[in-house]
């Protein structure tokens, strides 16, 4: 099977796949300098927050490449401003911020370096910050699929595999792995509107990897669950806040109750570069609000009157008090979160 690659640099440019035209077409765009990568990640043809990380450190280094390339008498001042320009295209996903800041300490270090020089070591960075994340997926998908029961039916909401990440995933990574080790035998797929991402790229994946899944509406959740037909919850993560609570894709907390309300397991998975020790808690965590055209729209077509107005936030937070467990590449994080986070990015640093 093709590993799926949503992000790769490639002959000195960045290459994505453009998410916003999955599951029709496959379409590779080969981004030139960073005005084109700020572009996709804001019209969310790159999401998900740690390929968004991956995909800003890439985008960092081609600024600096191009610099080198065109002789940039001011090229310092140039890679600086391609960093505020990715730093303001999307305000919830820490990743972005921690890449970018992984950015500024090469740009620090090597502050009196030759322009070569601190290309290559930008590029240098941004490859670390890739094959990391890659093997962040592959120690969180271990120890996911190791807490998951032999048999179980898991439902997931937005889209936290392969496509949002530098390798196979965050909880469709542990759902998958699960699969593998027969521990998942099927997956239900929240649609997750306004945009899809559920039915539109998870199901894409699932459907690469053979992994028997079904798509339901986001409000046939609770009525799985109380038919039994599900035994745990899995998600991923834009932002943890020092005590636990959890930002990611507006429907999550529906979830989190709902769960909760059936004494369901709620798993979410996310790598350490998630985790926030500066936002105290949940209502620290900024939330993107996006264009009302995305809830009164689907693919250009009005769903609403003309003069209907409409709330679009991209997030929501989960309080800690209705997670189960929060799994990263440095393990399982129980509660009392605010203790375990905290040993976890120790250990990260460590």
């Amino acid at each position: 099977m093709t590993e799926i690659r949503p992000v790769e640099w490639r002959d000195g440019r960045v290459r994505f796949l453009d998410q916003t035209l999955l599951p029709e077409r496959e379409t590779y765009v080969d981004a030139a300098d960073e005005h084109v990568l700020a572009d996709a990640i804001r019209r969310l043809a790159i999401r998900g927050a740690p390929l968004i990380g991956v995909a800003v450190a890439y985008g960092v280094a081609l600024a600096a490449a191009r610099a080198a390339e065109s002789g940039v008498a001011d090229a310092r001042s140039r890679i600086a401003s391609a960093i505020d320009l990715l730093a303001a295209t999307r305000p919830t996903a820490v990743n972005l911020f921690w890449a970018l800041e992984r950015q500024r300490q090469v740009l620090r270090r090597m502050s009196d370096a030759a322009l070569p020089a601190l290309a290559e070591a930008l590029l240098s960075e941004a490859r670390a910050v890739h094959s990391e994340d890659a093997d962040r997926c592959d120690r969180m998908a271990a120890t996911g699929a190791s807490l998951l029961k032999t048999g179980s039916a898991v439902l997931t909401h937005c889209n936290s595999g392969a496509l949002a990440t530098g390798g196979r995933g965050t909880a469709l990574g542990v759902i998958v792995r699960a699969w593998e080790d027969g521990a998942v035998r099927h997956v239900y797929v929240d649609e997750t509107r306004p945009l899809l991402q559920g039915a539109r790229l998870t199901a894409w994946e699932l459907e690469q990897r053979k992994v028997p899944y079904t798509v339901i509406t986001d409000s046939t959740a609770g009525m799985l669950m109380a038919q039994g037909r599900v035994q745990a919850v899995l998600v991923g993560a834009d932002r943890i806040a020092a005590n636990g609570d959890v930002a990611n894709k507006v429907g999550t907390y529906a979830l989190a109750v709902l769960a909760h309300h059936h004494r369901m397991p709620f798993l979410v998975v996310a790598p350490t570069s998630t985790i926030d020790m500066e936002c105290p808690n949940g209502g620290a965590v900024p939330i993107e609000e996006r264009n009302a055209a995305e809830v009164t729209q689907i693919g250009g077509t009005r769903l609403t009157p003309q003069g209907a107005t409409a709330y679009a936030p991209a997030f929501d937070v989960t309080p800690h008090d209705l997670i189960t467990v929060i799994v990263t590449d440095a393990g399982a994080a129980f509660p009392p979160f605010g203790d375990s986070i905290r040993s976890m990015t120790d250990h990260a640093k460590g």
